[in-house]
């Protein structure tokens, strides 16, 4: 007797396959919306559930994306390149350049929901930043967006002895950033250690970043030292993992 099962697999994969390769093949240019479920049930016969099976591979796979009452649409493959922490540079005629660029660069990079505010210290940013447990940090939290659509979530910690009082509290710290103002109270960042890895998303990230199921994350966490090995800001970066590339360059070893 026939798996019915097996029969429903075959279907949608069917579907997923053919859409796949029209994709690939350039019939759905990169930004297009794919056929509706209507038209993909007329087209294949299929059922509703059939066809938004088939939707939900090729979501999976990075292939496409939902737009809330428009549509799935293809996922646009210019990916955002992510520079070198070098580029950190802390000069005050540094207009806070972005330290990340579109391949190609076509793409509107913004940053929208800027928020700082002062709280008690988070236990691993303590430990990142040897700070006694019951200290407190200034925190700065934004968003940022390609075409619209966010992309990156950013936390910066900074100790609350050395913030309080500065531009480092405000929205908006003044030409050159951050680290500019570190520079200014004598706390050049010099050094940065960044260490990365792979998750899945957890409870807010999912809304925050409009991720479609099953989609990871990358997690930068970058941490700023004056030249003495002081630490003086953790920023924590995390990132739709299908939208970046970390670029990294250093020299090689004599």
């Amino acid at each position: 007797m026939a798996d019915p099962g097996s029969a429903y697999r075959v279907k949608f994969r069917g579907i997923a396959d053919e859409l796949r390769t029209a994709i690939l093949a350039g019939k759905y240019p990169p930004g297009s919306r794919l056929p509706g479920e209507n038209d993909l049930m007329e087209r294949y016969g299929a059922a509703r559930m059939t066809v938004r099976a088939a939707l939900d591979v090729l979501k999976n796979e990075g292939l496409a994306w939902s737009r809330r009452g428009s549509g799935v649409y293809v996922r646009d493959d210019r990916l955002i390149r992510r520079l070198p922490p070098q580029r950190v540079r802390g000069d005050a005629q540094d207009t806070c350049a972005p330290r990340w660029k579109t391949d190609p660069s076509s793409l509107s990079l913004t940053i929208d929901s800027v928020d700082v505010t002062e709280q008690d210290t988070p236990e691993h940013v303590a430990r990142v930043l040897g700070m006694p447990s019951q200290s407190r940090v200034w925190v700065r939290r934004r968003r940022n967006l390609v075409d619209g659509r966010p992309v990156m979530l950013c936390v910066s910690y900074f100790p609350a002895r050395l913030a309080v009082g500065t531009p480092l509290t405000k929205i908006n710290p003044g030409p050159g950033g951050v680290y500019a103002r570190l520079r200014e109270l004598g706390k050049p960042a010099m050094v940065f250690r960044e260490e990365i890895r792979a998750r899945m998303p957890q409870g807010d990230e999912v809304t925050a970043l409009q991720l479609e199921p099953g989609t990871p994350l990358m997690v930068v966490a970058r941490t700023a030292f004056t030249g003495n090995g002081e630490p003086v800001e953790l920023t924590e970066m995390t990132m739709d993992a299908g939208s970046y590339v970390l670029e990294y360059e250093f020299p090689a070893q004599p």
